[in-house]
């Protein structure tokens, strides 16, 4: 027994030690209310009251990279910057944490650097400043068209368009993309996002008002660039965000509005198709309630779109030149400006009652410290929020020539739905809705409803009718509104 006590000495210090660390790990991982970990919260300071919105998450170098920001560039704000984010859940700011308004991220394959905000952050987790993003609000970082190995493209807010050495971090301006894509004189620059593929890099600009609404002018870009000559808009409407699958189909995805619905441009076979969604919400429709809606990744090529107020399901392939894998997940309020993918869960940043004001005129005077939080689930926890519902159409007093067609609208996935028509037309006119049920761009004719003039005419759908797509035409030329309610 005597020769024993030395092994059970050792096996009893072994077990309280694994105890000791185990126990210690265990308080270490922080409580959680329905996805969210106040201790993940992160604040800005009290003075000058500002946003403190999440711009940016990304996996890298095994921590969750997570940058915040102002409403406008520094000093109108403090207390926000760069954190980091451990397996155990411990959130800290970086040391070259610098106040900013940043929602750029992209993974530079050739150097394997994560280029966020102002950060390039190597494999290791050592992370250089770009000094010169000091004072702007970069939206994008994009896949460089001639250099891809060393240099990579940067999207400002302002419309400020550079070119970066991710070596040497020599920063060159390129455009002002207001001039560019000659931007009405007075409308607000506020460029989201950028993305390079099919050899081109397309931004979006997402101006847009009571003007806008009115017709007085069109502020909002989307616009595309081949890295030679001068660059080409797209459309001239409010666009936030635009993304691009790398595999399969290679889709390229933009997304926006106008008066009459959420937007989506899609680049498939070397051309831009149009389509339009239903907005979840109208709280959305405006230059600054749009923060930051954005296109990911979230299952290995399976995506995710955050559009106007309501989630989708979108995949990386096309059959028949037509995006196929499209699909309502659900209706939300949320301000969203990112998320991501991380140990297995769905991370989504926030933009929680922050007061966005910096001034004695305080927009928001009920709004407490400027906060973020993150929250924290799985993909699939989506389709347990608001049931998909939305409203839209693909005319709202809109001049149409006769037997020509709307853009496409989505149909697929909702519930309840019903068509609400009117013409400002003298005499009477028919409307004719064809459907795409197979999602191939065949449509058949579904139904025609005759509108009498200065008579408003709505139509239901059966509750078990469904197809991908509708659209509408008329049998003249008229002023013609086509609005669809989904509920």
């Amino acid at each position: 027994m005597k020769d024993l006590w030395p092994f059970s000495l050792v096996f009893l210090v072994t077990i309280f030690c694994k105890t000791l660390v185990y126990g210690q790990n265990e308080k270490k991982i922080p409580a959680q209310v329905s996805g969210v970990y106040p201790s993940l919260s992160m604040t800005a300071d009290h003075f000058p009251r500002t946003e403190a919105g999440t711009g940016a998450l990304m996996p890298w170098a095994d921590k969750l990279w997570v940058m915040t920001y102002v409403a406008h560039l520094s000093p109108t704000g403090s207390g926000t910057g760069l954190y980091e984010i451990d397996g155990n859940l411990q959130l800290k700011k970086h040391p070259k944490s610098i106040v900013g308004t940043y929602a750029n991220r992209l993974v530079h394959t050739p150097s394997m650097q994560l280029s966020i905000g102002p950060y390039l952050i190597d494999t290791l987790g050592n992370v250089r400043l770009i000094e010169e993003f000091s004072n702007h609000r970069l939206a994008a970082t994009m896949t460089h068209l001639k250099d891809p190995e060393n240099k990579l493209y940067y999207l400002a807010m302002e419309g400020e368009f550079f070119e970066v050495d991710v070596h040497t971090l020599e920063v060159k301006q390129l455009f002002q993309l207001m001039d560019e894509l000659n931007a009405p004189k007075g409308s607000k620059p506020h460029f989201k996002s950028g993305f390079t593929n099919h050899g081109r890099v397309v931004v979006c600009n997402n101006s847009y008002n009571e003007k806008d609404f009115n017709g007085e002018w069109q502020a909002g870009r989307l616009a595309e660039w081949d890295g030679n000559g001068e660059w080409e808009i797209i459309e001239k409407t409010a666009f936030t965000e635009v993304w691009s699958a790398g595999s399969f189909g290679q889709p390229m995805v933009a997304t926006g509005w106008d008066d009459i619905s959420a937007i989506m441009r899609v680049f498939i076979n070397g051309e831009w198709k149009r389509y339009r969604l239903p907005k979840g919400s109208r709280t959305f429709d405006q230059t600054s309630c749009t923060e930051w809606m954005r296109v990911r990744e979230v299952e290995t090529e399976r995506a995710l779109m955050d559009c106007h107020g309501l989630f989708y399901e979108i995949g990386m392939h096309t059959y028949g030149g037509e995006p196929w894998a499209i699909k309502p997940i659900s209706s939300h309020l949320r301000v969203v400006p990112d998320f991501c993918s991380w140990k297995g869960m769905l991370v989504m940043g926030g933009n929680q009652a922050t007061p966005m004001k910096f001034g004695p005129q305080d927009r928001n005077p009920l709004a407490g410290q400027p906060q973020a939080g993150l929250w924290f689930g799985k993909t699939d926890d989506l389709w347990h929020f608001g049931k998909p519902t939305g409203t839209g159409g693909v005319w709202y007093k809109t001049g149409v020539n006769g037997g020509e067609y709307s853009d496409p609208y989505l149909m697929y996935g909702f519930d309840k739905k019903s068509v609400h028509l009117y013409t400002e037309s003298e005499t009477t006119v028919e409307f004719t809705i064809e459907t795409d049920f197979m999602g191939n761009g065949d449509f058949k004719v579904f139904e025609r409803i005759t509108v009498p003039p200065g008579e408003y005419v709505h139509y239901e759908f059966p509750d078990a009718y469904s197809a991908h797509w509708m659209r509408f035409s008329t049998d003249k030329n008229c002023i013609a509104s086509a609005m669809v309610i989904y509920r």
